[in-house]
């Protein structure tokens, strides 16, 4: 029987009795057929990953009992994705799979063609949380608030910053990777692409890098999660030892 894993916001550290999040004593007690005793995994983002027991289970409520840390706190690459909002069903997917690849941090950015006015952060922050308890990351991505694309630049502490050019005449993503490291950014424009006014305005940042993502026209999604996987292969932890 596999052992949920779970994160917490409380700290983690021997004997101290700590509560659940909402919802955990639900899916605990209801969907996982859990009861008092059995193992859970738990996380922070602060303590690394605890083996602790259910010491308390009524309702919607939990309470644990770490018991030993089972792995040290790590923090993967510092890669960030400031991603145009998309549909509802796609901006869920991306979220999903940027949490799998390892990214630190997303910030939705609004721009002239966005077909999305508005960014439900609690939800998005609740699949990202899902996803790096199924994943097994040690930490959670931040969803940041969502800027004005030129506010967002503002912003930006002068990491690289890859945008991906569908103009087609950027060089490819490995070229301009070379050389570089951690911290990095990833900017997908909506689903229209950036106007030219837009992406003459990006480009004319010092810290921002045009790149080509291949031959052909990517959708938002296919975008995002392509362009963080090159940056994890070539500049990430992927090529890390194990």
């Amino acid at each position: 029987m596999s052992i949920p894993r779970l994160h917490v916001a409380a700290d983690l550290a021997e004997a101290a009795e700590i509560p659940g999040e909402p919802g955990q004593g639900h899916y605990l007690g209801q969907v996982m057929r859990r009861k008092e005793g059995d193992p859970v995994h738990l996380f922070n983002g602060r303590d690394g990953e605890w083996l602790a027991r259910i010491a308390a289970l009524r309702k919607d409520r939990v309470q644990f009992r770490p018991e030993s840390r089972l792995r040290p706190q790590q923090s993967g690459p510092d890669l960030r994705l400031l991603l145009a909002p998309v549909k509802r069903d796609a901006m869920d997917w991306i979220v999903e799979k940027a949490t799998e690849l390892g990214v630190r941090s997303i910030r939705p950015v609004f721009t002239a063609r966005c077909v999305i006015g508005r960014v439900n952060l609690e939800r998005l922050s609740t699949i990202a949380r899902e996803a790096a308890e199924q994943c097994e990351r040690l930490d959670v991505p931040e969803i940041a608030a969502p800027l004005d694309l030129h506010a967002a630049l503002d912003a930006w502490d002068g990491a690289p910053l890859l945008v991906g050019d569908a103009r087609g005449k950027a060089p490819s993503l490995n070229v301009v990777l070379a050389g570089k490291a951690p911290p990095l950014g990833l900017l997908v424009g909506p689903e229209g692409g950036f106007t030219d006014q837009e992406l003459d305005a990006v480009r004319r940042r010092p810290f921002v890098s045009p790149a080509a993502l291949g031959p052909r026209i990517l959708r938002a999604e296919t975008a995002a999660v392509a362009g963080l996987a090159v940056l994890q292969a070539l500049a990430g932890d992927w090529a890390a030892p194990s």
